[in-house]
């Protein structure tokens, strides 16, 4: 029955359009005008209207006639721009149809040519009609193209041209610069000067859409930033953020003011930063506010606050936030809370004295608990990347996180089918990280949560910061556990894949890899039992390690793992056993880098302790080597840490 009734709505349509429809075909000028004015009229505010004009293939004959055909005039091609302008305000449908008959390279064609006839009022407004189309084209992800330099709309943009022309510019620029590629040929074709100009004398209606491509435009690009930097670009700005604006201009400018300042043109420390733009966002987040506006500043001033520990700790104290980001979770539009847990975030990032009063904030933990299993997964995202934060917090891992048992909804988003986006699933493994240090009673409710298996699973993941994360997860649940733990570890990986993640292109993965070596052969006990099984592709991975064109860095942790072998009591005869592995302690014995010949010095230590069962037979090999004759002229080295584990391994041979 509905689908009867839509196919009847759809021919009365048609009848309705039919009749005046056909006269776009016309040579009749007079007569085309009139239909098209008539469907012009008849879409408006209609989204139905617009998809039966489109489902009846007007769209071609509207851009032949925008196009200008030959005895087509300038007013039947205004009035076909504004139509299609019209059509352009419809659906995510009617735009994609517009944009796939090729309708923004036509509109790019208009506008150059009709610019140059600004002495003609008729084609002064054809210009207007196009790039209002344009706009909202562009609004909705069909820009053009900028990946050459933009001459014609940064023409227009430092032009002469009416408030209007320069404000849909603006915003089509604004959403055009989505990629590095597109700043970059903005940088080219020195676009700062003009952008800057945009604001200068501005009236009201322009600075909105001018402060947004300016905070496109430098947007994490330095060059962007510094360029419009250079043309007094902040001073106009922080005259904007005074409290004399409207408050959505004010926002606009502090937004910049803190891209400026992320893309590294700007200081941390600069006044305009500290008690211009920071101030007016925490300003603009008081519940006095449109909601609207509230979000937009905390998510703004969770940007500009992010990585900087003194912006953190002052915009904590500015103006009750705390207490007003708070309130924004309880309001109902899904971008205030998404904005506040962000805030929170970046807030909670560095300083313990700012996470515990965000945490003792009221019916802070139990939002943030609740909206962990939010259906929006950017309210997710933003609420794990809070947890993220708060779970630094040694206090608070220990107390509040164990009183609201907050693993049970991260588990359970990571865990959850279908699985979490790769964003996601990296911040919410990354607090996993923190959960399962070793002072943290989590430890073992996410144990029987199953996160073994679900670590493992991400140490096999293409990306390789979620490699990362669940390597460095498993190495923070063996740190001191029991054998069962580590067992439960060793079979559901296999020493197969740690022996792949030892060949990882990524040096992160294969540091936390080398850690979890180390903390799973701890225990002599433990030591023997893992070697006893799984020798032969343990002592190949650190020997490939050795042999790899690593850092110092690296090649320690990989002699730690071997000094660990080393404390067995029969684990330390697979490096006794193994000449090769003997040569390489020497040879790291006598490395330029201290750290490198003390790691090696600890194994050798290990190796050779003389109250141990076989220590006879093990340092007449040692010596058989040379290695204490290298010992002996390691004694006058001037490092005095160095020094200290040179003679404690010296101490450990016994005179035969």
């Amino acid at each position: 029955m509905v689908v009867k009734m839509d196919s009847f709505s759809f021919f009365m349509d048609y009848e309705n359009i039919r009749g005046y429809a056909d006269n776009l075909y016309t040579n009749d000028n007079e007569k085309c005008l009139e239909a098209i004015i008539r469907v012009k009229n008849s879409v408006i505010g209609s989204n139905k209207q617009k998809g039966s004009v489109i489902a009846q293939g007007i769209v071609p004959r509207l851009m032949r006639l925008l196009a200008g055909e030959p005895e087509i005039s300038t007013a039947i091609r205004l009035e076909a721009a504004v139509t299609l302008g019209s059509l352009a305000h419809g659906s995510e449908f009617h735009v994609s149809a517009l944009a796939d008959a090729q309708l923004v390279p036509l509109l790019m064609s208009v506008i150059e040519e009709s610019n140059e006839n600004t002495e003609d009022k008729d084609h002064r407004a054809l210009v207007a009609a196009c790039l209002r189309c344009l706009r909202s084209l562009a609004q909705s992800g069909f820009y053009p193209r900028i990946d050459e330099p933009p001459r014609l709309l940064l023409n227009l943009a430092a032009s002469e041209q009416p408030t209007g022309n320069r404000a849909c510019v603006a915003a089509i620029l604004a959403a055009a610069c989505v990629e590095t590629t597109e700043q970059d040929a903005l940088c080219e074709a020195n676009a700062g000067p003009i952008l800057a100009n945009l604001l200068v004398d501005a009236p009201e209606s322009l600075l909105p859409p001018a402060l947004e491509c300016i905070a496109a435009f430098s947007k994490d690009h330095n060059q962007a930033a510094q360029s419009l930097v250079n043309v007094g670009c902040v001073e106009l700005l922080a005259n904007l953020v005074q409290r004399s604006k409207p408050p959505h201009i004010q926002l606009g400018a502090a937004r910049c003011l803190a891209h400026l300042h992320r893309a590294g043109a700007i200081a941390a420390n600069d006044p305009r930063i500290v008690y211009r733009a920071l101030p007016c966002l925490a300003r603009l987040c008081h519940r006095e506010q449109p909601s609207e506006i509230r979000a937009e500043a905390a998510d703004a001033l969770a940007y500009l606050a992010e990585v900087d520990t003194d912006l953190q700790k002052t915009a904590s104290i500015s103006y009750h936030l705390i207490s007003e980001l708070k309130d924004l979770l309880s309001e109902a539009v899904i971008e205030g809370r998404q904005a506040a847990f962000k805030a929170f975030a970046a807030l909670g990032a560095n300083d313990e004295g700012i996470r515990k009063k965000i945490i003792e904030t009221d019916n802070l933990m139990p939002r943030l608990v609740l909206n962990l299993g939010s259906h929006n997964e950017s309210v997710r995202l933003a609420a794990v990347r809070c947890l993220h934060s708060l779970s630094r917090s040694v206090q608070q891992l220990r107390t509040t996180f164990n009183d609201f048992c907050v693993w049970q909804p991260l588990m359970a988003l990571l865990t959850s089918s279908p699985p979490p986006c790769t964003e996601l699933l990296t911040v919410a493994s990354s607090t996993l990280c923190n959960l399962l240090l070793e002072f943290s009673p989590a430890k073992e409710p996410i144990l029987e949560l199953g996160a073994v298996k679900l670590l493992c699973e991400l140490t096999e993941s293409p990306e390789a910061a979620l490699r990362l994360n669940g390597v460095w997860a498993l190495m923070n649940m063996a740190f001191q556990a029991e054998q069962r733990v580590k067992s439960q570890i060793l079979n559901a990986m296999g020493t197969d894949r740690i022996f792949r993640l030892l060949g990882d292109s990524d040096a992160r993965v294969l540091m936390k890899t080398l850690g979890l070596l180390r903390n799973l052969l701890s225990t002599r006990s433990h030591i023997d039992a893992i070697m006893s099984v799984h020798a032969l592709q343990v002592m190949q991975g650190i020997v490939l390690v050795l042999e790899g064109p690593h850092g110092p860095t690296v090649k320690e942790q990989a002699l730690c793992v071997l000094g660990n072998i080393a404390d067995g009591d029969r684990a330390k005869e697979h490096i006794m056993s193994n000449e090769d592995v003997l040569k390489k302690l020497i040879h790291y014995m006598m490395h330029s880098d201290s750290r490198l010949q003390a790691a090696a010095i600890f194994c050798i230590g290990n190796l050779a302790r003389h109250e141990e069962a076989g220590a006879i037979e093990r340092q007449q090999r040692l010596r058989a080597f040379g290695v204490l004759n290298r010992l002996q002229q390691l004694s006058n080295t001037q490092d005095m840490s160095l020094f200290v584990k040179v003679q404690a391994a010296i101490a450990e041979f016994k005179e035969p």
